[in-house]
């Protein structure tokens, strides 16, 4: 298994662990749901030529951070005006806490604030 591999099933792992959390595959790639709506992107597992490695995610806080990736943009099909953005596994990503903050912001931004509340509760103090 390949860096960026063994990087995106820790990141699907994580995201899995929020409440209500499901994984579906629409068009062939890897996605994360809570109440049927997306809050994380893994992309394909054997990406094409066309289709690299890449995370996109929403964001607001860190949005410009991301943005700042080399090899970042704002995701395509007009997701980007809504605060998308994709990321591509590169050795130029973040650290992995980083990445997860990430798929955390974009979950809190999606999900009712009722199972945000309860990730909050589910957190040793």
């Amino acid at each position: 298994m390949s860096e960026w591999q063994e990087t995106r099933e820790r990141l699907r792992e994580f995201a899995l662990g929020f409440p209500a959390a499901h994984e579906e595959f629409p068009w062939g790639e890897s996605v994360v749901k809570v109440n049927k709506k997306i809050f994380v992107f893994l992309g394909m597992e054997e990406p094409t030529e066309k289709w690299g490695p890449k995370l996109s995610v929403k964001l607001r806080e860190s949005n410009g951070h991301a943005l700042s990736v080399p090899g970042a943009a704002p995701t395509s099909h007009g997701l980007g005006r809504s605060g998308w953005v994709t990321v591509p596994f590169t050795d130029d990503m973040p650290d992995f806490d980083v990445l997860c903050d990430w798929v955390e912001e974009s979950y809190r931004i999606v999900a009712p604030k009722r199972l945000s509340a309860e990730l909050d509760a589910s957190r040793p103090q």
